[in-house]
């Protein structure tokens, strides 16, 4: 059984949704933050550097949100979470999934945590110029969304339960992902998916902005 170290609302989430959604027996295990479970040498046999999520099972240990994503919606291709080899989409879902940890997440993380950046009286102008660079590449996804239905076309992809993880991280931005329109349809679509409302759940999450 897949064990899968998780703390709320952390980059366990986007995993979260996706082992809800394949329907494999998994156990979530909890990490408390606040109680530095992470740090712990237990942890850090399997996770090095204590970050949050590792994905276990038997000898298999994968680090990295997306890895973990990506891992799974392969070895579980028959959940449609990704185009088959031969379908020219499978490129494009590599090219969206790197482009939401690598690119967006990275300046989300930004945002998030200022002091590991820059000086406290440094903050104010960074924040503000993070929100100009997560705006625009939250207008390159809209405008990609008002084509497409979801990442990949007409189907749910890893790449969207992905998404759906790092707009909760950008809500509280001046304009957070729910004022574009194409982006919001998107989001409120993902909402409702079963797996969403019972990580959300799980992780005290309220999607009641979504409905």
């Amino acid at each position: 059984m897949y064990q899968l170290y998780y703390y709320p609302l952390n980059a366990s989430m986007a995993p979260h949704f996706i082992l809800q959604t394949i329907g494999v027996p998994f156990k979530a295990i909890l990490l408390d933050r606040n109680k530095q479970h992470h740090k712990s040498s237990e942890y850090l046999a399997l996770n090095p550097l204590g970050r949050i999520p590792t994905l276990v099972k038997d000898d298999l240990i994968i680090t990295e949100s997306a890895a973990i994503c990506l891992y799974l919606a392969e070895r579980y291709s028959e959940a449609g979470l990704i185009p088959g080899f031969e379908d020219v989409k499978r490129g494009k879902c590599y090219q969206w999934l790197m482009f939401l940890t690598n690119t967006l997440q990275a300046e989300i993380m930004i945002s998030e945590y200022p002091s590991r950046y820059v000086s406290p009286d440094q903050a104010q102008a960074l924040l503000a110029n993070q929100e100009t660079r997560i705006g625009q590449l939250l207008k390159q996804i809209d405008s990609h969304l008002s084509e497409h239905v979801f990442f990949l076309g007409d189907d749910i992809s890893v790449c969207d339960f992905y998404f759906f993880m790092l707009a909760i991280w950008a809500d509280e931005l001046e304009r957070p992902p729910l004022a574009y329109p194409n982006i919001a349809r998107q989001l409120r679509y993902m909402a409702q998916q079963k797996a969403v409302i019972n990580v959300c759940e799980k992780e005290g999450f309220s999607l009641q902005d979504y409905q």
